[in-house]
This record gives structure tokens, sequence and C-alpha cells, in this order.
């Protein structure tokens, strides 16, 4: 039996949709031994396993997960300081906006166009989350992982296969333990520039239960892109090579559309909230009804960005 060990634990208290009905078995882990005991245990029971971070950019089924949920608690942050850099120490576990706050007060750029995001480090590792035009594999200088064998490696940030919302971890399974994060030494009124967008994006956030954006924004394929070419007046939208999924959305007329408690927010439609009481069911619905009428008025697949929990 390993430390900890709870049953029938809510997922909708443990992700910010608020939405997910019961894990089978829960353990929170802040070591690496524990998790490797916890997967053991998993496997020897013969049990699905995930590993839960921060609960942002998840959607878990109403039925929940019957095997066992991980929550990940390594959150220690240590920090390293060389000069004009500061490596970063972090556990997977640690919120990431903590690591923004504690880096950013003491002068030192890196990750300051996060602040607001919600979940841990680990998991913006894993999704290589971004804003403004920035995302975090900037500052990866190693990850620390656990294999599907249970031995613990170290990866260099080019081993991470990051790309545009992803990485490698996203595929192969490997668990994130610990990552070094590099930040250099910049003047205070800089990094309170970029800081201070990031407020604005939070500021224009919605104001209910969430998994942020429900789709990756749509990458455009230079001047022989079939959407801009179809779709001229698009092209003025297009920011860094990427068109903002909610303009589409919301061109299609579905900002506001409801099913259950979950709609498609009215101020930014790549959003959907939780009004109260939504299930998974509900956003399954809205997600098929937005994926549909994109493609029939523009010619594109979306991509979901949100990840699914025993769905």
């Amino acid at each position: 039996m390993i430390n900890n060990l709870q049953e029938n634990i809510s997922l909708a208290s443990h992700t910010t949709f608020r939405i997910g009905g019961p894990a089978r078995y829960f353990a929170a882990v802040k070591t690496a031994q524990e998790l490797i005991e916890a997967i053991k245990w998993a496997k020897e029971n013969s049990l699905l396993f995930f590993i839960l971070g921060g609960g942002s950019n998840l959607l878990a089924s109403d039925e929940g997960f019957r095997g066992l949920v991980i929550k990940c608690k390594m959150s220690e942050i240590e920090y390293q300081r060389e000069g004009d850099n500061l490596v970063a120490v972090c556990g997977a576990g640690a919120l990431f906006n903590k690591l923004i706050v504690e880096t950013a007060k003491d002068g030192f750029s890196g990750a300051e166009w996060g602040f607001g995001i919600p979940g841990t480090v680990g998991g913006a590792v894993c999704g290589n989350a971004g804003r403004l035009g920035q995302d975090i594999s900037r500052i990866v200088e190693e990850v620390t992982i656990l294999d599907a064998d249970l031995n613990i490696k170290k990866l260099s940030k080019a081993e991470c296969g990051f790309d545009y919302r992803h990485s490698r971890f996203k595929k192969t399974g490997e668990i994130i333990l610990e990552i070094n994060l590099n930040f250099i030494k910049k003047e205070q009124t800089e990094i309170d520039e970029i800081l201070n967008e990031a407020k604005k994006v939070v500021k224009h956030s919605p104001p209910f239960p969430s998994a942020g954006c429900i789709f990756k924004n749509y990458r455009t394929k230079g001047e022989q892109d079939e959407l801009l070419k179809d779709h001229p007046e698009l092209a003025s939208r297009v920011r860094e090579g990427k068109l903002g999924v909610g303009f589409l959305i919301d061109q299609c007329g579905l900002a506001g559309t409801q099913k259950g408690g979950a709609k498609i927010w009215e101020g930014h439609a790549n959003y959907m909230i939780n009004t109260g009481g939504a299930k998974a069911k509900d956003v399954l619905e809205l997600i098929v009804i937005i994926k549909k009428s994109v493609k029939e008025k523009y010619g594109i697949e979306l991509e979901e960005e949100v990840r699914y929990l025993g769905l």
C-alpha cells in the first residue's frame, strides 16, 4: 500500500474547470521515490495511472477515472545565482506563478509574460505554455524525467522536442520530475512592462471556472496558406505566424452558445466557461459544434489544446 492513498476523490475539486467525477484512487506525492512507489502500486494492481499537476488545461470525465490519479506535490524551488544569471531548479509541482513572482521581484527576466497562468511548472513545460509571443521552452536548460522503465534521466532542451504548445512529454508518457530554468538580470522597468501586459491579459480572462483556451491557435503556412488565400481578410490578424482561433469561432457566430452549464465565453470565444454545474459532456458537445462550424466556414481542422482525463 502506498502512503496517503485515498479513494473516490472528486476530480472537479482538483481541476480549474471544476468538472469531473471521482478518481477511484488518489495519492499526493512529494518526492520522486514516492512517485515511483505509486506507479509500481498501480502496475501491480493492473490500474491505469494519471499524473496531475495544477489541474488547468484539463477536462475530466463525468464518470471520473477508474485508475490512480497521482497528484504531483514536488514543489520546491532552489535558486542558484551566478552574476547576471539565475538558474531556478524547480520541482515539477512548483506553482508557475510563484516562480514568476519571485524571479521578477528580484529583477530576473524569463517568465514574467506568464503572470496569471495557472498550474505548475511541470505542466507548463509539458504543454510549452506561452503568451505574448514567448513560451517557457526559451528558458529551459535541462529537464529531469522518469521514463517508462522508471529510470531517472536528464534531457537537454534540444531533446525535449519543444514546438508550439507541445513537447515530447505529451507523446512519450515520460514524467517530468524537475526542471532547470535560466533567468537573466534585466532592468526592473523592462520586466514590469511585460508583467503589466500579462496582467492586462489576466484582467480580460473569464471570471468563471475554465480550462484556459480550448484550441491551439492556427499556424499559418506562409504565402501558400490555403486559409489566407480563401480568406484574405484574415491576413491582418496574423501575429507571428499564428491566427487567433477565438476570432474564427466568433465569426462563426458561436460566442455565447451554451450546452447545460458550459458556455462559449462572449469575452473570448476560445474559452469555455463553467457557469455552474457544467458536465464534461456539455463541453464535448460545444467542442464538436465549434470544430464542425470552423471546418465548414474556413476549411480547417482545429486542434484541442485542452487535455482529457478518462475520456
